[in-house]
């Protein structure tokens, strides 16, 4: 009677452990999830699509860490903060991402702008970006816009100099709005600013960074990037 019993006791053990299934980890958390928001310096136009920053930052993610990181990219060439705003609402991204970068408003300087609207627009950017991040400040970066007056394009715009008055002052705005809510600051200005004594760092449009350049990103990047995702 005792052996029946045992039996009796095992089946219904085996068959509870059957009707137990493991479901398999999701993408979140098996992979480091990035958000790359920008315009052309973040699609990275007139070089390859894995050449932007965004694609060779996480390619020297994967390359060290064992957790993947997979990218998003909402940008696009020409937009100005009220285009990535509008972006945004449209694709809806999630928040819950390790990793968002922020680098926008070369185009409301470009387009003649007022600058009000990138002070507003900028800041509530960078509100959202923040969210996105899971509401981690720490998980947010934002990026300086590059100097186009030291590449062939601007020197032949005869503003040169008013270019880079500018985007210093969008510059130093999108500084104090990073530091005041806590979020990196990373300055690339003066890496396009070689642009002029190294060609290279220019694409073939005589305008945007090339890969050598968006590689330079990347080096001043991956240090910080790396300590937020470990």
């Amino acid at each position: 009677m005792m052996f029946f019993k045992n039996a009796i006791a095992l089946l219904t053990l085996i068959t509870i452990s059957c009707g137990i299934s493991k479901e398999p980890l999701s993408s979140e958390e098996t992979t480091h999830t990035y958000l790359a928001l920008g315009d052309s310096y973040t699609i990275g136009e007139s070089v390859c699509d894995s050449c932007n920053y965004p694609k060779q930052l996480t390619a020297s993610l994967n390359a060290v860490l064992k957790k993947k990181t997979t990218v998003k990219i909402i940008a696009k060439t020409g937009w100005t903060t009220t285009n990535l705003l509008a972006a945004i609402v449209n694709e809806n991204p999630p928040k819950n991402y390790d990793l968002v970068t922020l680098l926008i408003g070369v185009n409301n300087q470009y387009q003649g702008k007022p600058f009000s609207v990138y002070e507003e627009e900028f800041s509530e950017l960078l509100e959202k970006a923040i969210e996105f991040a899971k509401g981690k400040t720490e998980n947010v970066i934002v990026l300086s816009i590059p100097d186009y007056a030291f590449t062939p394009f601007g020197q032949k715009s005869g503003k040169a100099e008013k270019i880079t008055s500018d985007l210093k002052r969008y510059n130093a705005y999108a500084k104090k709005i990073a530091e005041e809510e806590g979020v990196a600051f990373k300055n690339i200005t003066p890496i396009t600013q070689q642009g002029l004594d190294d060609p290279e760092l220019v694409a073939a449009d005589s305008l945007h960074p090339s890969e050598k350049a968006y590689k330079k990103f990347v080096e001043l990047l991956f240090k910080s990037v790396l300590k937020t995702l470990h």
